[in-house]
């Protein structure tokens, strides 16, 4: 799915870290980096960005997801949890490309959200969904 998202944004040859924790540790990322302390259901930290950015280019950075918000989302919206675990990864990739949809105006959130719906739907065609444990 990584791989395929990164391509479609014309971004095959970057790396990315991907974690998945639980609430506390999100919790603690949440409120150390971003002052929020609370659970989130994602984090991305680009590597583009800072004091050492442009070390390596091709490393985008890590997209950190919570397995517990995930799961918590995926039942409320009654969708499978592995549906709402890969629109986050999606999600957080975009962040890491530059997409923003918090720190931007509307006309920025609702680019991010184009792309977002056209992204998950290649991922959809393409058969990246299926296959994967519930």
């Amino acid at each position: 799915m990584a791989e395929t998202t990164l391509n479609a944004l014309g971004l095959s040859a970057s790396e990315l870290a991907v974690t998945i924790v639980g609430d506390r540790s999100i919790r603690t990322l949440n409120r150390d980096y971003l002052g929020k302390d609370r659970p989130t259901n994602v984090i991305s930290f680009a590597m583009n960005e800072g004091e050492c950015s442009g070390l390596n280019p091709d490393v985008l950075g890590d997209v950190v997801i919570s397995a517990a918000t995930a799961a918590r989302e995926a039942a409320e919206a009654e969708i499978p949890y592995v549906q709402r675990l890969s629109f986050l990864l999606l999600h957080g990739i975009l962040h890491l490309a530059g997409y923003d949809h918090e720190r931007s105006g509307p006309e920025e959130a609702t680019r991010m959200e184009e792309k977002e719906r056209e992204l998950f739907a290649l991922l959809t065609r393409r058969g990246c969904l299926e296959g994967l444990p519930e």
